[in-house]
């Protein structure tokens, strides 16, 4: 690994981590509430692939379990991994991984449809799956109930992969960018 990924990887490290200072809007049906840091998973697999923007996402779980206070709210520590916000927690990587996967596919001849669809599929739709099955057993409520409380976040999780890809093909072609990309 070069210095140069060993760079954009704690960029985007740090770059999920100050969207903690983001306050997060609670809902009062639910316990996890909404955060804009899922944008920062989104990117990390658009911009970096799969193998530097996973990375990039498990750096910030390790800096979240060791207890740095860089989740939405100031949390961290160990005890957000068994909490209602656990499935979405473990699904970061998952999504960034997957989201990398396919956009590193079409990288050459990539256009904002197909990302769009990944980003929506991916970024929004399987980690609502992931994350409100989880909340759901934290609840104790039923597989129908629980993912009509994940449906809650569908609305803004839209737009965010939106943004995040209005933000790909923003930076998509900086330098810095298209030199990691070349080098895969």
């Amino acid at each position: 690994m070069k210095t140069r990924d060993i760079v954009m990887i704690a960029m985007f490290t740090a770059f999920i981590s100050v969207m903690a200072f983001i306050p997060p809007i609670p809902l009062p049906i639910m316990p996890v509430p909404i955060v804009l840091q899922n944008i920062g998973i989104i990117l990390a697999g658009c911009l970096l692939g799969y193998k530097r923007g996973t990375l990039s996402v498990v750096i910030f779980l390790l800096l979240v379990a060791i207890g740095l206070p860089v989740l939405s709210g100031g949390r961290g520590g160990l005890g957000v991994f068994f909490g209602p916000s656990a499935g979405y927690l473990i699904g970061y990587p998952i999504v960034a991984f997957l989201i990398g996967f396919f956009i590193d596919k079409k990288w050459k001849k990539l256009t904002f449809v197909y990302a769009l669809c990944v980003n929506l599929i991916i970024g929004v739709l399987l980690l609502n799956i992931i994350g409100g099955y989880a909340m759901g057993e934290f609840m104790n409520v039923s597989i129908i109930h629980r993912y009509k409380l994940a449906a809650a976040f569908l609305p803004g999780d839209i737009v965010k992969a939106v943004l995040a890809t209005m933000l790909l093909f923003s930076l998509k072609n900086v330098p810095e960018i298209k030199r990691l990309r070349q080098n895969g």
